[in-house]
């Protein structure tokens, strides 16, 4: 990919995303951005030597590939003020701002572009996010893959068919990582009270979440065998799985997920009506 892409708000994932594609070769001269701070501004430029400038229009003119990176709230006012640059140059759209529908941000900007809209999640900051992207019938071959490689340097990407499905994947991946930031608070908690000082059962906990992942995106099992493997019977690790099942562990997760799904419906709906 060779096109010129321009990032619209230069915060961190902003960063993540242009720190990425750098690393992976990317043609430093093809990367602008955009931002209201000044220092934000100088802080891109001296760590990234790329140009960054404090009036969107600038890049706007020049860009192919527009990625907007700003608050929900704020992208319907954004849209409206370059409206009348972005129909002149038509680039590929790409927004990461969570909960907003591609529909609106079309409608927002004019209408007739192509909009892909991208639902990363914090481990994104340090290159080992996943997101989901979802295209509009606008967006051609070309501007799928591109869009694929930008939001690849910031980790795993995948696409859904229907943009409702954005919803799942923010309750599943979006959301995920304080999940497992709360079950792990439990288990350092849980393992001072078994006797253990405070850095020893943080090292352990940590420890352990990094080597289960790494053993789950290694491995050609699945979560299941895994966990069989390493559940013998009538052992220890039997008593707690049967401890977490009895407590119905399975339920609580889906009933929090539904709930997380249906904030991301009721959020879309609201920024949608703004």
């Amino acid at each position: 990919m060779n096109a010129k892409i321009a990032f619209i708000g230069a915060g961190n994932m902003s960063r993540s995303l242009i720190g990425g594609l750098i690393a992976s070769g990317y043609d430093k001269s093809k990367i602008l951005a955009a931002d209201p701070s000044a220092d934000v501004c100088q802080a891109l430029s001296q760590d990234f030597s790329i140009e960054c400038f404090q009036d969107n229009h600038q890049v706007i003119k020049k860009a192919e590939i527009l990625v907007l990176a700003v608050k929900p709230q704020q992208l319907k006012v954004l849209c409206q003020q370059l409206l009348t640059d972005i129909q002149k140059k038509k680039p590929l759209i790409i927004s990461v701002a969570a909960g907003v529908r591609s529909r609106d941000i079309d409608h927002w900007l004019g209408g007739n572009l192509a909009v892909v809209r991208a639902m990363p999640n914090t481990p994104a900051l340090i290159q080992t996010g996943a997101t989901g992207l979802f295209a509009n019938d606008k967006v051609s071959e070309l501007q799928h893959n591109q869009a694929e490689e930008i939001l690849r340097a910031a980790g795993l990407t995948l696409w859904v068919k229907e943009e409702e499905k954005l919803d799942a994947v923010t309750a599943l991946s979006g959301s995920g990582p304080a999940y497992y930031f709360l079950f792990m608070e439990a288990m350092e908690a849980a393992g001072q009270k078994l006797g253990l000082d405070k850095k020893t059962a943080h090292l352990l906990t940590l420890q352990t979440a990094f080597g289960a992942a790494k053993m789950a995106l290694e491995s050609s099992d699945d979560c299941t065998a895994l966990r069989h493997k390493v559940t013998s019977p009538n052992g220890t690790t039997e008593k707690a799985i049967q401890s977490f099942q009895a407590d119905q562990l399975e339920q609580i997760i889906e009933r929090a997920m539904q709930a997380a799904k249906a904030r991301a419906q009721q959020l879309a709906d609201e920024l949608g009506e703004e």
